[in-house]
């Protein structure tokens, strides 16, 4: 891996990882979906007239127009759907939490889908990780965390999950700002929908509303999500997953900096685990590649 992988997976970390604090202070001053699907049409439109103006084309193969549509709504329409809606009950760090699962989830059905061989390493970060993910969310549901809300996370994380295994056929082909740019449009068509169906818009207009909103559009939405995807074609979904085991580090302390969530000792403990479980699979699911 050199360095510039290393910087990109470094800074898409810190980036994913950030979106859930910017999207809690959202859910305060405004409904959840409606906000998403905003969001997601800003972003969209915003990759687009980028990707035309470097001269990328719509004309995406079969291949990624099936990879772009799952993922749009797989991971903006699902995903991050039900994590908004979560988030008004239940706080960012525990979000954060139950999210770091996927590339446990990815692994574990690699392994039982798709025969792909672990390891006795894999398997302890497997057994690892998990046991991390189920001592935080026992402390936080026995402390008095909303269990609709982690249940609303926990649905989110496989859509996740089955958005990552089906984001392999878009990072072949070029064009990487127009597929983020159309899979934005097609989460946020999703969730429009969804929005009229269940919510009655709510806007309390603030000022951390507008800043959070205009972050989480440009960072973690549009730019997290290009460098995600160029990621995964420079060194491939495998070595690229490694990242996601900083994202329950970098989640939990940033939620605790800027919202003062707090931090107990089980916590703590807990994310050791889960990011010990997380790197030990990945380095064992790389090493049976290489």
């Amino acid at each position: 891996m050199d360095l510039r992988a290393l910087g990109m997976g470094l800074a898409f970390a810190l980036m994913w990882s950030s979106a859930f604090t910017s999207a809690r202070i959202i859910v305060a001053d405004a409904s959840p979906l409606f906000s998403l699907a905003a969001r997601f049409l800003v972003s969209g439109l915003l990759g687009v007239i980028i990707a035309r103006a470097l001269g990328q084309s719509w004309h995406l193969t079969r291949a990624q127009w099936r990879a772009t549509i799952l993922f749009g709504i797989c991971q903006n329409a699902l995903y991050l759907g039900f994590n908004f809606v979560a988030m008004q009950w239940i706080e960012a760090s525990m979000a954060a939490i139950i999210a770091s699962a996927m590339p446990l989830l990815v692994a574990l059905a690699s392994w039982l889908v798709f025969g792909e061989k672990l390891g006795p390493l894999g398997i302890i970060g497997l057994i690892a990780g998990t046991a991390g993910v189920a001592l935080i969310m026992g402390a936080r549901i026995s402390g008095g965390a909303d269990p609709l809300g982690v249940v609303f996370c926990l649905v989110g994380v496989l859509a996740l999950t089955f958005a990552t295994l089906a984001i392999r056929g878009a990072t072949s082909g070029g064009n990487f700002m127009m597929i983020v740019g159309l899979q934005m449009l097609i989460g946020s068509a999703a969730l429009t929908l969804a929005a009229l169906a269940v919510e009655t818009p709510r806007v309390d207009p603030s000022w951390p509303l507008l800043i959070a909103f205009a972050y989480t559009t440009l960072v973690p939405g549009l730019l997290a999500t290009l460098v995600w995807v160029m990621l995964l074609n420079r060194i491939g979904a495998i070595r690229a997953a490694t990242f996601h085991f900083l994202n329950p580090v970098f989640g939990v302390g940033i939620a605790a900096l800027l919202l003062g969530e707090r931090l107990t000792l089980t916590d703590m403990i807990g994310v050791a685990i889960i990011t010990a479980g997380i790197l030990a699979v990945q380095l064992a699911r790389q090493g049976r590649t290489v």
